[in-house]
Parts: C-alpha cells; structure tokens; sequence
C-alpha cells in the first residue's frame, strides 16, 4: 500500500464521480491515456480490478475493491489537502510559536509582540510559559526572553540594557538622583536572590550600602504595595516599574542612583542552529523594534 500515489486516487474519484475515464482526463487536465495507465498501476497495486469497464456509452462502475480503495483514499486525499493548506498557513506565518518570558518582559515587551504579530497573521497559534528559574532552558520552546544570557547550545541576542532605579514613598528621599550612600541599613523589600538579583546587591555592596532587606517577593505589585504601605524602599529595574505603571502614582517616586549599579540584560534566545519558521522569525524582528522604542533613559520623578 505504501506504493499507492495520491494522483492515482485522485484520478480514481475523478473517474468514480464523472463515470468515465474520458470526462474524468478532461476534468483534470490529463490525456484519457495518461488516466488509464493510472488506474491500471492502482489495480497492480492493490492487486485487483478496481472499476468494471462496460464499453460504449455505459458508465464505469465501481468494482467491491474499488469501493473500498476508493472509501479510504477520499480519506487520504482529504488529509493530503489539509497538509496542503496547513503548510501554506505555516509559509504564511499562520503556525504555531512557543514563547518563555518573565515578569517585566510578560508585562512591557510582549503585548506589542503579541498584538502585531496577530493583527498580522490571525490564525497563528501563540503559546507564552512565564517562570524566572535559575538556570533556564529552552526545552520545546521556540523563543525564550531572559535577564542574561542562557547557556547551552543557543544563540542569543541582547535587546536592551535596564536600568535600576529606586522606588520609594512620596516624601522618602530629595527630588532628584539619590547617592547610594543614603540606602545604607534603610529598609528595602527586594526580589528573592534570583537570576539578576544577587549581581545587583553585590554592586550596591561594593559602593559601600547595606540595606536592610525586611521582604522579599517575586511579584512586582507586591514589593510595590509594601512600598506604598510604609514598609520600606525598592530598587527595581525600569521594566517593571515601567509594567507596573509606578510613575503615575502620587504615593510612590522614581530615582536614579548614584552611583548606578550595572544595568540587567535583556536577552532572546533560541536554539543554536535551528531554522527559524516565518513566525519566529517575524516575532524576533518585532521585539527587536518594540526594545528598541523602549530603550531610553529613564526620567526621574
């Protein structure tokens, strides 16, 4: 059965539904020859007549093997359209795209990647998984956004540098930038010692400040809540002050710092050597444009 061409099956439901090789050639765009040595290397195939040829002006009919050849070659013939179609949606960027993100990148970058690429292909199938593990890998995933690089077999590619910045009560600390200095032993709420976190409070370490961590947590409006309800100040990267919407808050102020700690990276990953699909490919050129649209300095309340 493996020898059986979809051409041949497509000439035998030609010919089952015009009744005769003759109109079946003509429907198709074959020579009544061409049609007739089809079906005869069906019949070898299947080994057996597969339509009754009365002659003259009589209709073909099919054989009981033709019947069934034919019942399950619609089936085939159906599913060889649907692949068809399918690898046309896909060439058209209308497949389906896996996406890692985190917090900042969930809340600022991938709306626009997300809106854009589906006002551009409708029927693409978008699957986005959000956690921020040590040691990240790109598993199924297509496209993987990470605060620095991963590592492994992936190629990489830096969208934006993010700025810390300082988040505090109205009234907390002078307009303007704050020096570091100022932070020693104050109360902060800050992330758990993941991902980018650790290298940020070594930096404020090594300027000689040593705030007094009273919480942690890994979700922004929480340390935010806590810094509107009193409990102490935050230094969060500009993304997700910028997510959390921070600057159009009465209660809370940005700053900068001063000195500024190094930036976190914001990178996209994905795997080393593998052929990109059209919507990958267009998802990487859209988060290139959106970082780029957001990569500018931060302005101090």
């Amino acid at each position: 059965m493996t020898d059986i061409e979809l051409r041949h099956l497509a000439a035998m439901a030609a010919i089952a539904e015009e009744g005769s090789f003759g109109r079946a050639a003509a429907r198709l765009g074959y020579t009544q020859s061409t049609v007739s040595q089809q079906i005869a290397a069906l019949e070898r195939t299947v080994g057996g007549l597969v339509f009754d040829r009365p002659g003259g002006p009589k209709s073909v009919r099919l054989t009981p093997l033709g019947a069934v050849v034919l019942d399950h070659g619609r089936d085939l013939l159906a599913k060889a359209e649907a692949l068809a179609e399918a690898v046309e949606r896909f060439k058209a960027g209308d497949g389906r795209i896996d996406i890692g993100t985190f917090q900042s990148v969930s809340n600022v970058i991938l709306p626009s990647v997300v809106r854009r690429l589906r006002d551009e292909h409708p029927g693409c199938d978008i699957r986005l998984s959000e956690e921020e593990p040590d040691q990240p890998q790109l598993g199924d995933l297509d496209l993987l956004f990470y605060d620095g690089p991963v590592d492994g077999d992936v190629e990489r590619l830096k969208l934006l540098d993010d700025p810390y910045l300082l988040v505090a009560g109205a009234g907390a600390f002078p307009d303007g930038p704050v020096p570091l200095e100022l932070l020693d032993g104050a109360p902060m709420v800050a992330w758990p010692l993941i991902c980018s976190q650790p290298g940020m409070e070594q930096a404020i370490a090594r300027s000689g400040a040593r705030p007094q961590i009273v919480f942690r947590s890994a979700v922004n409006d929480t340390l935010l809540s806590m810094v509107r309800a009193g409990l102490g100040s935050a230094v969060l990267p500009w993304l997700a002050i910028r997510g959390a919407g921070v600057q159009a808050d009465d209660r809370l102020r940005v700053h900068e710092l001063r000195p500024s700690p190094p930036p976190r990276e914001i990178y996209l990953h994905w795997r080393a050597g593998r052929t990109h699909s059209p919507l990958a490919g267009r998802a990487i050129d859209i988060a290139v444009e959106v970082a780029a649209e957001l990569a500018q300095p931060p302005a101090s309340a």
